[in-house]
C-alpha cells in the first residue's frame, strides 16, 4: 500500500505495543490532522488529540468502521473476522512497498537476530551505507521517512511480520523452519507458509540465502524465481555462513567479512558466557525457547555440561529429540521449571528404559533456588546452562527477564560464597 493511498482512508492502529507506538507516531507526522483510531486489548496510553481509542475485550468491534486497518505482529490473524482480513495490512507491508533502498529480509526460526546484526556490520564495515530493523527491537516506519535509493535494510523478519506480506526482500536469508508459536498459528502449516513469503515473491534478479540442509527450508528454496545460494552450518554457525553469503554478494572482501566476524560480540541470552564462579561455567541461553536451541546448545559446549535448567510455558512441542541427546551426554543434574520441565523429564524417563543411569532431577520454582542448586551439585571445571527449550512465560515476562536475573543469581550467590549460602526466605 503506498503512503498517497492512505490519505483520504480512515486508519485504525491494531495493537499498541512497540510497533503500534511507532505506526502512530509516523502517521501523525504524515497526516497532522487525521483521526486516527487505536484498538487494544490491554488498557493502554492513547489519549491524543485526532484519537479514538478502543480498548478493552471488545476492541476487535471497532474494525468494521475503518477502511485501513494497521495489525500489530502481537495479534493473530486467527482471531480477527473474515470481514476484515481485506482492510489489513502491516508495518512490515507498507515498508516494502514504499521503501526506495534495497531490503535484505532474514527469517528462521533461530538465528535471526544474530545473522541480521552480523550481515549489518559485515555491510558497515564494508563501506554501505545500512541500517538494522525490523524484528531486533527497531520499528521500521520511523526509518521511512528519510530512506534513499542508495540505502541498504537489514530487516529481521519475524513469522507475524511475514505473515500475508505480498512482498520478498530482493536478498532473502532463510536459516531454518522448525515447531515454534504453535500457540499463535492454526497449525505448523500455517506457521512454516508464513516463513516461506520470504522468498515467495522473488524475482529471478533477487538472491536466495538458504540453510540447505533443513528440509523445509529446502523445500521452499525449490519453488524460489530467486538466484540460490546454498550454506551449511551447524546450529550456532548457521549464521556466519549466511553472513559471509550476503557479504559476497555486496563483494565486501574478505579480509573485512572475517575480521568482522572474528571481532563481533554474540548478542545477549544466546549461549552468553556469563562466567566462572566457584570453578563452575555458567552459560545463559535463555532464548533457548525450542528443543533443536537446547541441543544446538549441547552440541557446542560439548561433555562439560553437568549441569542443565529445562522447561517454561507450554506451545505443545514433542521433547523427544532433546530426551535423547541428554542421555547420550554427561549430564548429571537436570533442574525443572513449570509447567513444560514435568512433561520432558517424563519422556526423559520414558526413553531411558534401556539405560541404567539417569541424571538426578529436581523440580524448582524460582531461579535463585536453582542458581543455589547448581552451585551445591556441579563439578569444577563443569559447565551449569540455562537452556530451556521452552518459553519463558511460564514464570518470567520473557526470555530477557529470565535471562537477565539467572546472570543476577549466579553472580549475587557467587559474592554470597556460592555453595555454602543458605536460602533466603
Amino acid at each position: 500500500m503506498k503512503l498517497s493511498d492512505l490519505e483520504k482512508k480512515r486508519i485504525l492502529i491494531l495493537g499498541f505495543g512497540r510497533e503500534g507506538v511507532d505506526t502512530f507516531r509516523f502517521l501523525r507526522r504524515l497526516f497532522p490532522k487525521k483521526v486516527i483510531g487505536i484498538a487494544d486489548k490491554q488498557n493502554v496510553r492513547c489519549q491524543s488529540s485526532n484519537v479514538k481509542c478502543y480498548l478493552g475485550n471488545n476492541y476487535l468491534k471497532a474494525l468494521k468502521d475503518y477502511d485501513v486497518i494497521i495489525k500489530s505482529p502481537g495479534i493473530p490473524f486467527k482471531i480477527l473476522p473474515k470481514s476484515a482480513l481485506p482492510k489489513i495490512t502491516t508495518q512490515t507491508q507498507i515498508f516494502f512497498d514504499n521503501c526506495p533502498g534495497g531490503i535484505i529480509g532474514v527469517t528462521g526460526t533461530k538465528g535471526k537476530s544474530t545473522t541480521s546484526s552480523l550481515i549489518y556490520e559485515i555491510l558497515k564495515n564494508g563501506g554501505v551505507k545500512t541500517y538494522l530493523i525490523g524484528n531486533i527491537e527497531k520499528p521500521v516506519l520511523s526509518y521511512l521517512s528519510k530512506a534513499k535509493p542508495e540505502d541498504v535494510y537489514v530487516y529481521e523478519l519475524s513469522s507475524h511480520q511475514l505473515y500475508n506480506l505480498k512482498k520478498s526482500p530482493y536478498i532473502a536469508v532463510l536459516l531454518n523452519i522448525y515447531r515454534e508459536h504453535l500457540d499463535y498459528y492454526r497449525n505448523f502449516r500455517e506457521y512454516a507458509n508464513a516463513k516461506a513469503n520470504i522468498a515467495k515473491y522473488q524475482r529471478k534478479e533477487d538472491y536466495l540465502v538458504y540453510n540447505i540442509g533443513n528440509k523445509i527450508v529446502r523445500e521452499i528454496a525449490k519453488k524460489s524465481k530467486a538466484k540460490r545460494i546454498p550454506i551449511r552450518g551447524e546450529y550456532y554457525s548457521l549464521d556466519k555462513a549466511a553472513a559471509k553469503a550476503v557479504g559476497k554478494i555486496f563483494k565486501i572482501p574478505s579480509k573485512i567479512i572475517d575480521k568482522t566476524i572474528k571481532n563481533f560480540k554474540p548478542l545477549p541470552h544466546r549461549l552468553e558466557l556469563v562466567g566462572t564462579f566457584e570453578g563452575i561455567t555458567f552459560y545463559n541461553d535463555a532464548l533457548a525457547t525450542i528443543p533443536e536451541a537446547t541441543i544446538g546448545a549441547l552440541d557446542t559446549l560439548g561433555d562439560r555440561v553437568e549441569t542443565i535448567m529445562l522447561g517454561g510455558y507450554e506451545r505443545n512441542i514433542d521433547f523427544a529429540n532433546l530426551a535423547k541427546r541428554i542421555l547420550k551426554s554427561n549430564i548429571k543434574i537436570v533442574i525443572l521449571f513449570p509447567t513444560t520441565g514435568e512433561k520432558i523429564w517424563k519422556k526423559i524417563n520414558q526413553l531411558s528404559k534401556k539405560q541404567s543411569r539417569l541424571p538426578k532431577h529436581f523440580f524448582i520454582d524460582n531461579m535463585r533456588e536453582a542458581v543455589k542448586l547448581a552451585y551445591e551439585r556441579t563439578g569444577k571445571g563443569k559447565i551449569c546452562l540455562l537452556s530451556t527449550a521452552s518459553p519463558s512465560f511460564s514464570m518470567f515476562r520473557d526470555y530477557k527477564e529470565k535471562g537477565d536475573l539467572f546472570k543476577k543469581q549466579v553472580r549475587a550467590l557467587a559474592k554470597e560464597g556460592g555453595t555454602k549460602v543458605e536460602m533466603k526466605q
